[in-house]
């Protein structure tokens, strides 16, 4: 019979716990199509382009539009309006990271639709402004 050591025992726990985040970490990955299939498929309605550049575009009564910031069209790096922050381009074609991690894209979706609109965006929202970011290319 083997003598376990309190090495081995803590080592099982680790390797678990170090699996599951990789999972969870695996798990958010996306691409800008599939948000854009689970923010539709969460709306019951197919996404509009047209609707996603009048949203970004429009002021809807507030200080700021999604393009104060971005830029019109968001294909370069700008600068956040009032904090001066660098932002990268927010189109996929210009910028191969934006709308690659779920987390970060409910993140920033619910600060700037925030900001810009004063409410939280609808999964409709999220989609025609995803399927219009995706028909800007180089």
């Amino acid at each position: 019979m083997t003598k376990r050591t309190p090495f081995r025992r803590a080592a099982v726990p680790l390797l678990a716990a170090t699996f599951t985040i990789a999972t969870l970490s695996s798990a958010r990955a996306a691409t800008p199509q599939e948000l854009l299939a689970d923010y539709a498929a969460q709306a019951g309605t197919a996404a509009s382009a047209p609707r996603g550049e009048a949203l970004f575009t429009q002021r809807h009564g507030q200080e700021w539009s999604c393009a104060t910031c971005h830029g019109a069209p968001p294909t370069q790096t700008r600068r956040h309006a009032s904090t001066g922050k660098p932002i990268g381009a927010l189109a996929p074609a210009f910028n191969a990271e934006r709308f690659t991690d779920s987390a970060k894209v409910e993140k920033w979706f619910r600060r700037n639709c925030n900001d810009v609109i004063g409410r939280e965006c609808s999964a409709g929202e999220k989609a025609d402004v995803i399927a219009w970011l995706l028909t800007i290319k180089h």
